[in-house]
Formats: structure tokens, C-alpha cells, sequence
């Protein structure tokens, strides 16, 4: 999330290491074994991240990011659609660290919406379609999470804000990467189309609590 001159970022490296690696040749969970919308049973192959699993990550993640960041005031940015409900479970748990915890981390937090996706390809390009003025982020210290986050990091450059660190749930193995790697990562997975916990496809699935992998017939079903 991140980056404060007093603030020792060589210790990230050894947390990154830490993420939850997801195989290529994961089988996941069958439907049946968890609360499926009944909408969408016939749409999902299988669950790979269950809403457990999510929940139990992302709490970790939240006490990596008061360790580090305890002290220092933070302006929480949040990436919608795809990033609203991790944001709010991440923000959650910081806030019940800071209330019970010796360190905590003052926070404020703003919104930006990006678009780069048409079904279930990449437009490479991405849009800023919402979201409050970035120029009130001048001086801050921000923490992100979301996507694209190469061509929105180099929009809050323009900013001027004090450090950027990002926290993203996922990061996806494939050969269209850049390389860029975000500071705090909970899950690296293989190349699929995962929609769930807010991840949608072309708005759907958003409502969905596990995250699962797509089938083609979902993807002609509810293509545009």
C-alpha cells in the first residue's frame, strides 16, 4: 500500500514471497460443496478461492499493512468496480487492528473507477470513469487496490502524493504481463477468467462470494 521515507520498504520483499500460489493445474472445489447462487450454477466450472479463504488472506494482509504502516496517515483509494468489496473487507479489518492493536494507521479514503475490459478480453486501454478529483490527492500518502494499476500509478504521479503502495487480492500468471508486481499481493493465479467477490464479467457475477473460474457457455450467454 505505501511508501513513507521513514518506513523500511526492504522488508517487503520476504511478505511478497509469502503469497498464496494457486497451480496451473488447480482442480478447485465442485459447486456443490458451497452456497452457489442458484443463477449461476450452470455458469461456473468450479470455485477456486472460497469466500473463507479470501477472508482469512485478506485479514493477514491487513496486519502486514498496520505493521508496516502504523503511525503514518493513509488515504485508502479504492479501484470500483472490480476492487469494492476487497476494499471494504481490507478496510474492515484495519479498522478493528486500530482498535485493538499498540500500532494503528490514521486513514481517509476516495474512490476511482477504471474500465479496460469488453467481455473477457482486454481493450488495452484504460478509461478513468469516475471517481473524485485527483488533485486532492496532492502531498498524501495513498493505498490502492484494484487493476491496471500501471496506467493509474502513473496518473497519481502527475499528483505529486507523498509515496504509492498497492494491495491487490490477485495477480494473474501470464505471458501478457508487464512484470509489474504490487507490494502486497494475496493470491498469484493461474490465467483464467475469475469472476466473484466483485470481480464481474460484463457486470455480472459481481454478487457472487466465492471466486470461481467462467465456462465458455457463460461467457457467449452473457457476451456484448
Amino acid at each position: 500500500m505505501l511508501n513513507i521515507s521513514e518506513v523500511c520498504f526492504a522488508q517487503i520483499e520476504p511478505k511478497v514471497a509469502l503469497l498464496r500460489q494457486i497451480p496451473d493445474d488447480e482442480k478447485g472445489y465442485e459447486l456443490d460443496l458451497f452456497c452457489v447462487p442458484k443463477h449461476y450454477e450452470e455458469d461456473l466450472d468450479r470455485v477456486i478461492i472460497p469466500h473463507g479463504l479470501i477472508m482469512d488472506r485478506t485479514e493477514r494482509l491487513a496486519r502486514d499493512i498496520v505493521r508496516d504502516m502504523g503511525g503514518h496517515h493513509i488515504v485508502a483509494l479504492c479501484v470500483l468496480k472490480g476492487g469494492y468489496k476487497f476494499f471494504s473487507d481490507l478496510l474492515d479489518y484495519i479498522k478493528a487492528l486500530n482498535q485493538n492493536c499498540d500500532k494503528s494507521v490514521p486513514l481517509t479514503v476516495d474512490f476511482i473507477r477504471l474500465k479496460s475490459y469488453c467481455n473477457d478480453q482486454s481493450t488495452n486501454s484504460v478509461k478513468v470513469i469516475g471517481g473524485d478529483e485527483l488533485s486532492t490527492l496532492t502531498g498524501k500518502d495513498i493505498v490502492e487496490t484494484g487493476r491496471t494499476m500501471e496506467t493509474l500509478l502513473s496518473l497519481l504521479s502527475e499528483c505529486n502524493p507523498k509515496m504509492v503502495k498497492v494491495v491487490s487480492l490477485l495477480v494473474k500468471r501470464t505471458p501478457r504481463s508487464s512484470g509489474y508486481r504490487p507490494d502486497y499481493m494475496g493470491f498469484e493465479v493461474p490465467d483464467w477468467f475469475l469472476v466473484g467477490y466483485a470481480l464481474d464479467y460484463n457486470e455480472y457475477f459481481r454478487d457472487l462470494g466465492h471466486i470461481c473460474i467462467l465456462n465458455e457457455k457463460a461467457k457467449v450467454k452473457y457476451k456484448v
